[in-house]
């Protein structure tokens, strides 16, 4: 199959102009309309209904584009690999990742990958509420936990270390808890859904968060606005370094139980479908964010 005339129909579907497709990649308006009219009939379908006023996606259009996609980038993902392709990327990356995460680290850093990488852009969904990456039609996923689906692969961007925490107001009010036992008699914040983590200290019982037979105060399923009221003196929460490690260095913050962490193998990945070819586009992205954000984490420098 000619990927010529392919790459014409992703960019024609995508304009819905055929004459524009054709001049971007230098094709006058004939050779553009014959080289479609050649492709659709050696596929056997009409795949951009025309007329003199408009070009629209035919159904089989449709069902046929995310293939030829595929086919593009798989040929560009070849030629990347021997050394040849275009030197610059290009295409827009479509990125989900938690808005709390996304605030603190990505969204600072995104002026500088815009300024090395001038033909790429990004379209982004940052939501702590998770999004469906291969449903969505997501390039790319920043996900905190362990991966347990099989349909993903992914990349380690940093370790995803879980304290216990509250401010230090709550803690002159309420008492400070000095074992596990000690939390079911406080105001507990947990997350929409979590399940109990289990908590582990060297020599001593392991025990879970929320502890069993206790009563959350707070359930919230944005992680910005649990550590606000945490930071208000709501209560006890159980969070992420990466979230919390400004202010338990400027003291607005007291870790809780501080020999005890989450110990359930969670990570902080970048994960996109195994059905996915690693195009250079989402290629680069991960190298960028590994560079400016992990290995070590930044907020561990």
């Amino acid at each position: 199959m000619d990927t010529n005339a392919l790459r014409l129909f992703v960019l024609a579907a995508d304009m819905l102009n055929i004459s524009a497709a054709g001049r971007q990649l230098g094709l006058a308006p004939a050779v553009a309309g014959a080289r479609l009219a050649k492709l659709e009939k050696q596929v056997g379908a009409d795949l951009l209904h025309r007329s003199t006023r408009k070009v629209s996606l035919s159904l089989e259009g449709a069902e046929f584009l995310p293939f030829a996609k595929e086919i593009l980038a798989q040929e560009d993902a070849g030629f990347a690999a021997l050394g040849r392709g275009s030197p610059e990327v290009t295409g827009t990356v479509r990125f989900a990742a938690s808005s709390t995460f996304a605030q603190l680290y990505v969204a600072p850093v995104l002026p500088t990958f815009l300024k090395r990488y001038p033909g790429i852009n990004l379209e982004l969904k940052l939501s702590d509420t998770q999004a469906k990456l291969i449903e969505g039609g997501f390039d790319l996923a920043l996900r905190n936990f362990a991966i347990a689906d099989s349909a993903l692969i992914g990349r380690k961007l940093a370790d995803d270390k879980r304290v216990l925490y509250a401010s230090p107001d709550y803690l002159r009010n309420n008492g400070v808890p000095e074992t596990p036992e000690d939390l079911a008699g406080h105001q507990l914040l947990v997350f929409l859904n979590a399940k109990p983590r289990d908590l582990t200290a060297t020599g001593a019982r392991a025990c879970s968060y929320p502890p069993q037979d206790s009563k959350a105060r707070i359930i919230c399923d944005d992680g910005a606005n649990m550590r606000a009221a945490t930071l208000a003196g709501a209560g006890i929460a159980m969070g992420s370094m990466w979230s919390i490690s400004r202010d338990l260095k400027e003291g607005s913050l007291t870790r809780i139980l501080p020999d005890y962490e989450v110990n359930d193998g969670s990570a902080i990945w970048l994960v996109y479908p195994k059905s996915n070819v690693l195009t250079a586009k989402v290629r680069v992205f991960i190298d960028f964010l590994v560079e400016t954000i992990g290995s070590p984490p930044i907020w561990a420098r």
